[in-house]
């Protein structure tokens, strides 16, 4: 089976099991604070990380997290929170269309992101359909802007 099909394959299964969802995801509670219909600025100010973490286990099937850390069939995302598209690792082969797509990663960019790589940068090679849930995708977002270099 072709490489690129099989991390799609497993990427979509963790999607669709809904892993990530436990005793450190207060989640009805998050959500009632965020308010009805709430913004994604609403949902960050309530974003969990240790929910996020838990979360990245869809990503972590092509992406690791550590400092340090291997590329797999995506780069590795330690520190990849406010660096430019394209930087975080130097021996990753990223795509034109996101070298030459400008733009930084903060809680926007990812967020469009995770929603859906392709719409925010058509051309990239990331297939991965994305996460639908805005909560979720705002955890993932809050557990990023949590693995960065000591200072």
């Amino acid at each position: 089976m072709h490489r690129s099909f099989t991390l799609l394959v497993m990427c979509a299964a963790l999607s669709v099991s809904g892993c990530g969802r436990g005793k450190t995801d207060d989640r009805d509670a998050r959500l009632r604070q965020a308010g009805p219909n709430p913004s994604f600025a609403a949902l960050m100010r309530v974003a969990s990380a240790d929910a996020g973490a838990a979360k990245f286990g869809q990503c972590a099937a092509c992406h690791t997290i550590e400092d340090g850390g291997m590329d797999r069939g995506g780069p590795n995302l330690f520190g990849v929170f406010k660096k430019p598209f394209a930087t975080n690792s130097a021996s990753f082969g990223y795509t034109a269309a996101l070298s030459k797509a400008g733009g930084v990663w903060d809680e926007k960019t990812l967020n469009a992101w995770i929603a859906g790589p392709s719409a925010l940068v058509p051309g990239t090679s990331m297939q991965f359909a994305g996460v639908s849930d805005p909560l979720d995708r705002a955890d993932i977002i809050a557990y990023l802007r949590r693995q960065r270099p000591a200072k």
